[in-house]
C-alpha cells in the first residue's frame, strides 16, 4: 500500500488493484458526506420545531449577536414587536424615519454578513434592498430581517460542521464531482426554505396576537371611547379619539352631499324656488283644474307624497330683524319682492328703503296709520255701549285677506291675537311679509272649502277692502264667516261700498244688506273716518234663535242637525246657517271671561262627567296639563336649553292639546300657533275659549304657510305618530322648510325617535343642541343652520 501510494505521487501508472482500493474509498467518503448532509439538514431544524415560538426567536437573536455585535444593537430595539398603530400614535414622524433607517441599515448589514459566510445565498440581497426602500412592505423588512438572522446563524453551524467533514474527506481523497455538490446545495436551499416557513409562520401568528393585545390595551374600542368622552375624565395635554373622531366626521359631512344610511339631501327645484309652499304650487295639479271660478287655483293641492327635498334660501338671506323692530322694517334679501311696494306703495303698504323693506303701518283703509284705525273702531262701538274694548272683551279676531297684517301687528298692542289670512296671489309674498315682521298669518282663501277653523271661536272677524264678493251665490262665503264667528261676535267692514256712491258701491251695499239681515246680523254702527276718509260698518251675530223663528223667508235655510259646525278639513262649503247653542253647558252659549283670566280657567262648558285626553275629569285633565307646561316651561325651556328667548318670535305647537304650552308662553314676547292634527282629539275649540288661537292640519301634508316661517317648532309626540302613519322624512324636510335658519326645534318623543331625529338633523348640519332621556322618553333641542345641499332634486309637479 505504501509503494502504491509514493508511486501515485511519482506519477507513475496505477495498478488495477490500487484502481479498486480508490473506488472503494471513495465510496465510502460519499457515503459519509451523504450522512453528513442528512444530519446537518435535518437535526438542527427539528430540534428547533420542538422549542417554543418565543424560544426559537431568543435562539435566533442569540446567534446573531455571536455572529455580529453591531447588527444585535439595532436588533435589541424591538421596534417590529409593537403593533404598527402603537407605534404611530406614540412617535413623530421623525422618529417613524428614524425607524425606517434603523431597519434599512439592519438589513445592510445582516446582507453583508450573509455574504460572508455563505456566498452562494447572496442573491437575496438585492430583494432585501428593494424591500427596505418601500413603505408598504414592512412586514416583508421583518421577514427579510430575520431570514438573515437564520441564515446567519445556519452559515455558522454549518461551517463548523463541514471543516470536521473536510478534513476526514481530504484524508481519503481530494476529489468530489460537480454533481454532488450542486445536490448538496439544492437539498441545503430546499431544507432551509422549509424551515424559514414554519418559523415565519409562527413568528406572524404570535406578533399578530401581540399586536391584538397592544392595541386592547392601549385603545380602546368605538363603545369605550364614547364612554370616555362622557365621563369626568381629564385628557391633560392630549385630545382624545372620540373629539378626534368627532372633527373628523363634521368635516367630512361639511364637503359633498350628505347621507345618512344611504339617504342625501337634495335641493327642491321648482318654479317657486325659495317661496315654495308644496300644497299650494303644486302646477300640475292647478293646471288640470276643471273650473278656477271659485278661487280652486288658490286651494290647497298636495301632491301625492310630500316633498323630502329642501327648500333653498333667496340669496343675501339673513338673521331677521328682532321684535319689535320688525314690525316697521325688515331685510330686502330675506323676502325679495317689490312689485307689492310697486302697486301699493302709496297706501303705505311697504316701501324699499336701501337694504330694508320698510312697513308705514297702513293699508287700504287705513293709510294714515294702523293704530288710529284700531282705536277709531273702539271708539265708535263704545259709543253705542256694546262693552267693546279691545283685548279684554273682544281677544281673538280673524282678519280676512290681510294684506301686509299691519291690522293685526298693530293690534298687539291692545293685547289681541289676531289670525290673519290671505291667498297667494298676484299680490306676491303678502303673508310672508306679515310673518318675516313677526305677525301671524297662513295662505288661505275663501273659496270651496271650509276654513281650517272650528265653529264659534272668532270674537271678531275683520275685512278691510279684502276683495271678497260676500253677497253672491247666497251669501256662502258670509256664511263661512257666520260658521267661525262666536255668537254676539262682531264683524267689521270698511270696503268701499259702506261709504262709497258709485252704481258698483251702492248695488253692493243693498245685496249685502239684504244678506245680513237674514242670517240675522244687526248692524250696530256705521261711520266715516275723516282721518283716513273710510266708512266702517259694524255687524252683530245673534246670541239667540229667536230671530231666525222669526223669519218670512227659510233663506238661507239652518243646517241640518246633524252638520258639524266644528268640521272644518276639506269640508265643502254649505249655504246654511247653523243655529245657536242655547244650553247653559253647550260650547257657545255665553261670552267667555274676559283675558287674561280666561287663559287659566277651564271653559265653562268642560264639566267632571267629561273624560279628558289624559283619562282625568275634562276639568282637572285641562288644570293638570297647564300646570305640566308652566312647570316644563320656567323649569327647562326657559333656563335648560340655552335658548335665547329675546330671538324667538314666531312660534308653532305642531301638537298642541289644550293649549297649555301656549299658555305657559303668554309673559313672554312671542305668539303660538297651536296646530291640532285632524287625527288628534279635537280641542281646538278649547284653545280658542282661552284666548289663544290655531288651525286643524294634517302632518302628513305640508303646512299653508311660506318657508322660513317659524323661531321656534314643538313637536310633543308627533313623529312617533307620523312614523306609524305617512312619511316620517317628508315630516323632516318639512320641520326644515318652515323653520328659520337659526330657529329651534323642541321634540319630545320615544326614545328611538329621538335618536332617529338627531342622526338625520345631523345630516342637515343642524346643531344638537341638547338631547335626554329618561324611562323610554326623550327630549331633544336642535337649531337650524344656513347648510343647503348642492345637490339638486327637481319636482315636475311643482315646475312650468
Amino acid at each position: 500500500m505504501a509503494q502504491a501510494k509514493y508511486s501515485r505521487i511519482d506519477g507513475r501508472k496505477s495498478s488495477p488493484s490500487y484502481c479498486s482500493t480508490f473506488t472503494v474509498v471513495v465510496f465510502v467518503a460519499l457515503c459519509l458526506v451523504g450522512v453528513w448532509m442528512l444530519t446537518s439538514s435535518s437535526v438542527s431544524p427539528v430540534q428547533n420545531l420542538d422549542l417554543p415560538a418565543e424560544k426559537q426567536k431568543n435562539d435566533v437573536k442569540e446567534e446573531v449577536k455571536d455572529t455580529s455585535e453591531s447588527s444585535a444593537k439595532q436588533f435589541e430595539d424591538k421596534t417590529g414587536d409593537l403593533p404598527e398603530g402603537v407605534r404611530s400614535e406614540g412617535s413623530n414622524d421623525s422618529t417613524s424615519q428614524e425607524e425606517k433607517t434603523n431597519d434599512s441599515t439592519f438589513e445592510e448589514k445582516q446582507e453583508e454578513k450573509t455574504s460572508q459566510s455563505s456566498g452562494e445565498e447572496g442573491k437575496s440581497d438585492d430583494h432585501t434592498k428593494s424591500e427596505t426602500e418601500n413603505e408598504e412592505n414592512k412586514t416583508e423588512d421583518t421577514k427579510s430581517m430575520k431570514e438573515g438572522a437564520g441564515e446567519a446563524a445556519r452559515t455558522a453551524g454549518d461551517g463548523g460542521d463541514s471543516s470536521q467533514q473536510k478534513d476526514s474527506a481530504d484524508s481519503s481523497s481530494d476529489n468530489k464531482s460537480d454533481s454532488v455538490d450542486s445536490e448538496q446545495k439544492t437539498e441545503e436551499s430546499s431544507s432551509e426554505t422549509k424551515q424559514q416557513d414554519k418559523v415565519q409562520a409562527e413568528e406572524t401568528g404570535e406578533l399578530e396576537s401581540s399586536k391584538e393585545q397592544a392595541s386592547t390595551d392601549l385603545f380602546p374600542s368605538g363603545a369605550q371611547s364614547e364612554l370616555l368622552n362622557e365621563t369626568a375624565t381629564q385628557t391633560g395635554v392630549w385630545s382624545t379619539q372620540a373629539a378626534e373622531s368627532k372633527n373628523e366626521k363634521e368635516a367630512q359631512k361639511s364637503s359633498g352631499s350628505q347621507q345618512q344610511g344611504g339617504y342625501s339631501w337634495r335641493l327642491c327645484n321648482t318654479t317657486a324656488g325659495p317661496d315654495f309652499i308644496p300644497c299650494l304650487d303644486n302646477l300640475y295639479a292647478i293646471n288640470h283644474l276643471r273650473t278656477t271660478k271659485h278661487y280652486e287655483h288658490r286651494e290647497r293641492h298636495c301632491p301625492e307624497e310630500p316633498p323630502t327635498c329642501l327648500v333653498p334660501l333667496p340669496e343675501g338671506y339673513r338673521r331677521p330683524i328682532e321684535w319689535p323692530k320688525s314690525r316697521e322694517k325688515i331685510w330686502y334679501y330675506n323676502v325679495p319682492h317689490t312689485k307689492l311696494a310697486e302697486i301699493k306703495g302709496h297706501q303705505n303698504w311697504v316701501k324699499v328703503s336701501g337694504e330694508y323693506l320698510t312697513f308705514p303701518g297702513g293699508g287700504t283703509q287705513f293709510k294714515r296709520g294702523a293704530l288710529h284705525y284700531i282705536e277709531f273702531i273702539e271708539n265708535m262701538l263704545q259709543k253705542q255701549g256694546v262693552g267693546f274694548s279691545w283685548g279684554k272683551s273682544p281677544r281673538v279676531l280673524l282678519d280676512v285677506g290681510c294684506g301686509v297684517a299691519s291690522f293685526g301687528g298693530f293690534l298687539f298692542e291692545k293685547d289681541m291675537l289676531t289670525m290673519s289670512f290671505a291667498p297667494k296671489d298676484e299680490h306676491e309674498a303678502q303673508v310672508q311679509f306679515a310673518l318675516e315682521r313677526g305677525i301671524p298669518a297662513i295662505s288661505a282663501v275663501m273659496g270651496t272649502k271650509r276654513l281650517p277653523f272650528p265653529g264659534i271661536v272668532f270674537d271678531v272677524v275683520h275685512c278691510a277692502r279684502c276683495r271678497v264678493p260676500w253677497h253672491i251665490e247666497g251669501g256662502k262665503l258670509l256664511l263661512e264667516l257666520n260658521r267661525v264667528l262666536r255668537p254676539g261676535g262682531y264683524f267689521v267692514w270698511s270696503a268701499t261700498p259702506v261709504y262709497l256712491k258709485l252704481p258698483e258701491d251702492v248695488e253692493i251695499w243693498k245685496a249685502m244688506s239684504t244678506l245680513t239681515k237674514s242670517i240675522c246680523w244687526e248692524l250696530i254702527a256705521k261711520e266715516k273716518d275723516p282721518v283716513n276718509a273710510i266708512g266702517i260698518a259694524v255687524y252683530r251675530k245673534p246670541v239667540s234663535n229667536e230671530c231666525f223663528e222669526q223669519r218670512s223667508s227659510s233663506d238661507p235655510p239652518m243646517c241640518q242637525q246633524s252638520d258639524d259646525r266644528n268640521a272644518a278639513w276639506n269640508v265643502p262649503l254649505q249655504s246654511c246657517m247653523h243655529s245657536i247653542p242655547l244650553g247653559d253647558l253647550e260650547r257657545g252659549s255665553h261670552w267667555p271671561e274676559q283675558w287674561p283670566a280666561r287663559v287659566e280657567k277651564p271653559p265653562y262648558w268642560m264639566t267632571s262627567s267629561q273624560v279628558g285626553v289624559y283619562g282625568k275629569p275634562a276639568p282637572e285633565d285641562f288644570t293638570a296639563d297647564y300646570q305640566h307646561w308652566k312647570r316644563v316651561v320656567s323649569q327647562s325651556y326657559l333656563k335648560g336649553l340655552g335658548i335665547s328667548w329675546s330671538s324667538v318670535r314666531n312660534v308653532m305647537d305642531m301638537r298642541a292639546v289644550y293649549g297649555g304650552f301656549a299658555a305657559a308662553l303668554r309673559g313672554l314676547n312671542v305668539w303660538v300657533m297651536n296646530v291640532v292634527p285632524v287625527d288628534s282629539a279635537d280641542t281646538l275649540p278649547i284653545i280658542y275659549d282661552r284666548g289663544l288661537f290655531g288651525v286643524y292640519h294634517d302632518w302628513c301634508e305640508s303646512f299653508s304657510t311660506y318657508p322660513r316661517s317659524y323661531d321656534l317648532l314643538h313637536a310633543d309626540h308627533l313623529f312617533s305618530k307620523i312614523k306609524s302613519k305617512c312619511s316620517f322624512m317628508g315630516l323632516v324636510a318639512e320641520v326644515d322648510r318652515i323653520l328659520r335658519p337659526g330657529g329651534k326645534l323642541i321634540v319630545r318623543d320615544k326614545v328611538e325617535i329621538i335618536t332617529e331625529l338627531e342622526s338625520l338633523f345631523r345630516t342637515m348640519q343642524w346643531e344638537i343642541r341638547m338631547t335626554y332621556s329618561k324611562d323610554k322618553e326623550g327630549l331633544f333641542c336642535a337649531q337650524k343652520t344656513m347648510w343647503r345641499p348642492t345637490e339638486t332634486e327637481t319636482l315636475t309637479y311643482a315646475n312650468s
